[in-house]
């Protein structure tokens, strides 16, 4: 049987004691407050691999249009640099804002995930059929597998953004205090090497958006037997 996802938006109220529990530290209490108005930690586990699974895809776009300034940019005329200094900054920052929400995330998704795979063991000790709790046991050990997987491609996809993002920052830098030719021609020998990270990067991303869409579908169609 499979649980109920979110199909309704929570009371104000509740809203704002659930909260209140979480920034208290209270991880058990959040999640059991969920718990009591039909919103489990499956579907919550679902519901944050799905946004972290956007939030790459997000990124990937924003790192590919930045890279697109940065191209750009060695091929402007000097009257037209501080303008294209403009657009290069908030690439950059557009760039960080993305990495900075994959990052979060990651924590969302670490979090749901003790409290599922903690109360998931907990329940093998339930079971009266020896046989059930096999089969539950089986499918914990091959879920722990995939979110393991999962998690390792996104957070290796997330590691490989720093150094791009701090390539784009001297690069960003460079230009702000030096808005002329030689500051270009230092420019265009980077960014070479910045398109192999970028291509580097997108690749790691894509690897892991897939690994989460394929996580997705194994809860999707895992049974509640535990």
């Amino acid at each position: 049987m499979r649980h109920r996802r979110l199909a309704r938006p929570l009371h104000g109220w509740l809203v704002s004691a659930i909260l209140l529990l979480l920034l208290s530290g209270c991880q058990s209490a959040y999640y059991g407050a969920l718990e009591k108005v039909g919103i489990h930690k499956r579907d919550l586990m679902v519901e944050r691999v799905e946004k972290g699974r956007d939030a790459q895809v997000a990124a990937e776009e924003q790192f590919a249009s930045a890279l697109e300034q940065f191209r750009a940019v060695v091929r402007v005329p000097d009257s037209e640099l501080s303008q294209t200094y403009e657009r290069l900054d908030e690439a950059y920052e557009r760039s960080e804002v993305a990495a900075e929400r994959v990052e979060t995330r990651i924590d969302d998704i670490e979090s749901v995930a003790a409290a599922l795979f903690e109360e998931w063991e907990s329940e093998l000790d339930l079971y009266q059929s020896a046989e059930y709790r096999r089969l539950s046991e089986q499918r914990l050990r091959q879920t722990r597998q995939r979110y393991a997987q999962m998690h390792d491609a996104m957070q290796e996809a997330a590691d490989s953004m720093h150094p791009v993002l701090l390539a784009m920052r001297d690069n960003v830098l460079l230009l702000k205090h030096n808005l002329n030719a030689r500051a270009i021609g230092a420019l265009r020998g980077e960014v070479d090497g910045l398109e192999r990270d970028v291509a580097a990067l997108r690749a790691r991303m894509q690897a892991a958006i897939s690994r989460s869409n394929a996580f997705i579908d194994t809860l999707h169609d895992a049974d509640d037997g535990r």
